[in-house]
């Protein structure tokens, strides 16, 4: 009966019943001609999550990892320099994967909790001259740290430095559940993937790309074939894909939309700030603390947690799914054993997530951490009492 219960982990997330019936469909042809009717708008409906009217909207079957990859082959050349700031184990991949693409990485090493250092970017793109660096990589959303950066600060700092380097985005973990504002932010390629905010199967990477980066195809070198953007914007005006498309996730993203219009985007923000909010007045409640360095950082998506001194955050996950069977994220890279992480983002509530605070109470109970029961679901419980969103208390 396990699955019943929901997960907290910060990706995949829990899928409503109504997105897991729009993606259990019977095939269907997707070079009808009526095809063009479903995926325009999906397109069209996803620029408004992005925060773009000048940007197109592109959807491979991949997951976020090939949207990093669209990013980075479609707009540069082999040996291009790009400056990445490494801050946790997602901008660390993102390296990795430029590094093995054959671009020459700067890397600014940043403390795991810390989150992008604008005024160190400032500093890197100042001292560009030549302007060799072609881009800036950033992690909006950092979901092994709970960290999440201020990326108009970031393009403020370009600015500031009067450079012309393209501005990419990880958004993976944030978009559809926190504000991005792609046109606003001054953002050229922003990622993010079917199965976190959107709360879809995993699947599909959903890509925005602004003009600026559009006009850098012209002479980027570096290959590209299955995630060509050139080849998705040539044949979907008319409902057309270069191959076959993720179709189920395809309508599903449409109902995904749909579920996000109706609830108001402002509202999807202010829901996933208020379950956020009583994650931390849980883990202040139990005395412990988040990995994020400073409130301003604090993100409101997923929580990374440091456990007491002398106990390991992985038998600590272990013991909740085996005794309890709730999955809760494990620390990674340098957070594993350190920390374990609670993902309050996608299909929750007040009730759903206290569910969780229990289980978490009752886990470190029965492994002898010095936390009382109660205490942080007490805390949590007394924020969402007295916190409800007025449209509650009428129902009330």
């Amino acid at each position: 009966m396990s699955d019943q219960n929901p997960v907290f982990i910060p990706g995949p997330t829990n899928i409503p019943d109504r997105l897991r019936l729009a993606m259990q469909m019977q095939t269907r042809d997707h070079r009808a001609p009526d095809f063009v009717d479903t995926l325009l708008p999906v397109l069209e409906g996803a620029k408004r999550v992005f925060g773009t009217s000048d940007g197109k909207v592109i959807l491979f079957p991949a997951s976020g990892t090939g949207g990093w990859e669209a990013a980075v082959s479609n707009t540069l050349s082999p040996g291009d320099t790009v400056l990445v700031a490494r801050y946790g184990m997602f901008s660390h991949k993102w390296i990795d994967l430029c590094q093995r693409h054959g671009l020459d990485v700067q890397v600014i090493d940043c403390a795991w909790g810390s989150g992008a250092p604008a005024d160190r970017f400032e500093a890197a793109l100042s001292a560009d001259k030549a302007h060799k660096i072609k881009a800036v990589l950033v992690t909006h959303n950092e979901t092994a740290t709970g960290v999440t950066s201020d990326i108009a600060g970031v393009r403020a700092a370009m600015d500031a430095a009067s450079h012309p380097a393209l501005l990419m985005v990880d958004a993976v973990s944030s978009l559809a559940s926190m504000p991005f504002e792609m046109d606003a932010w001054g953002v050229d390629i922003c990622v993010s993937g079917s199965q976190k905010g959107f709360m879809l199967t995993t699947g599909m990477a959903i890509v925005a790309v602004s003009p600026k980066a559009l006009a850098a195809m012209e002479t980027a070198k570096l290959p590209r074939t299955f995630f060509s953007f050139a080849d998705m914007l040539a044949l979907n005006p008319t409902g057309g894909y270069p191959y076959t498309p993720p179709l189920q996730l395809i309508y599903g993203l449409r109902e995904s939309l749909k579920m996000l219009e109706e609830e108001g985007l402002e509202n999807v923000y202010a829901r996933h700030s208020r379950l956020a909010t009583g994650v931390r007045k849980a883990v202040a409640g139990w005395g412990l603390r988040l990995v994020a360095e400073a409130p301003a950082l604090y993100s409101d998506t997923v929580s990374a947690i440091y456990v007491p001194d002398g106990f390991d955050s992985d038998e600590l996950t272990n013991h909740i799914f085996h005794e309890y069977g709730v999955s809760f994220g494990v620390g990674l890279g340098q957070m594993k054993g350190r920390a374990f992480r609670i993902g309050h983002l996608g299909m929750l509530t007040d009730v759903m997530v206290l569910s969780g605070l229990a289980t978490v109470e009752m886990a470190m109970a029965d492994l002898g951490y010095p936390v009382a029961l109660g205490s942080g679901v007490t805390a949590a419980q007394e924020y969402f009492r007295t916190s409800r969103p007025q449209k509650l208390r009428k129902a009330a």
